[in-house]
């Protein structure tokens, strides 16, 4: 299958890369197949493209990227709507929100993205503790893990993700003739 998205141009996926929401994303509720999308020509962030809509995509980064103590309990209503079980592999994302200042970044913590990563189903999980911001700052926090790591990407700093699929680098795909 392929789908044009208006950020990557004409990408290749087969069935097994899709993720489905069966609820959408607050605001985008029409929107219920999604690829994470990981582009070697970005070292920070991972991208949820919507395979409906090609003009849509999120920016999306593991939480442990920026806060070490974050530990969300999903509630039960979240755990059967992705079929979780104790052993079930799953992966989580937050929402980027890039304004036109990027040191004003925020990431979305109350409302996680999260994916069964064998069923490739996903859902935004509407968290219940308060103490969660919707709007958390995150550049210094990147900016921290850039310098204490220097040689390392950020993305590289992240567990195996295991559910995205990597976009082409077109810098070295591309034929050039003399």
């Amino acid at each position: 299958m392929r789908i044009q998205t208006s950020r990557f141009g004409l990408i290749e996926l087969t069935n097994e890369d899709m993720i489905q929401f069966s609820e959408g994303i607050l605001g985008f509720g029409q929107l219920r197949q999604f690829v994470l999308l990981d582009d070697p020509n970005d070292e920070i962030f991972a991208w949820l493209q919507s395979c409906e809509e090609p003009g849509i995509a999120f920016p999306v980064l593991e939480p442990e990227l920026f806060t070490e103590a974050y530990k969300p309990t999903l509630a039960k209503s979240d755990v059967v709507s992705l079929d979780l079980a104790e052993e079930t592999s799953y992966r989580m994302f937050c929402i980027v929100t890039i304004p036109k200042d990027p040191t004003q970044m925020t990431a979305n913590l109350k409302a996680p993205i999260v994916i069964n990563v064998k069923k490739r189903l996903a859902r935004q999980c509407v968290l219940q503790d308060n103490r969660l911001a919707i709007r958390e700052p995150i550049f210094l926090k990147l900016q921290q893990r850039v310098v204490q790591g220097p040689s390392q990407s950020i993305k590289s700093q992240a567990l195996n993700w295991g559910v995205a699929v990597k976009v082409p680098d077109v810098a070295s795909a591309t034929d050039i003739e003399i």
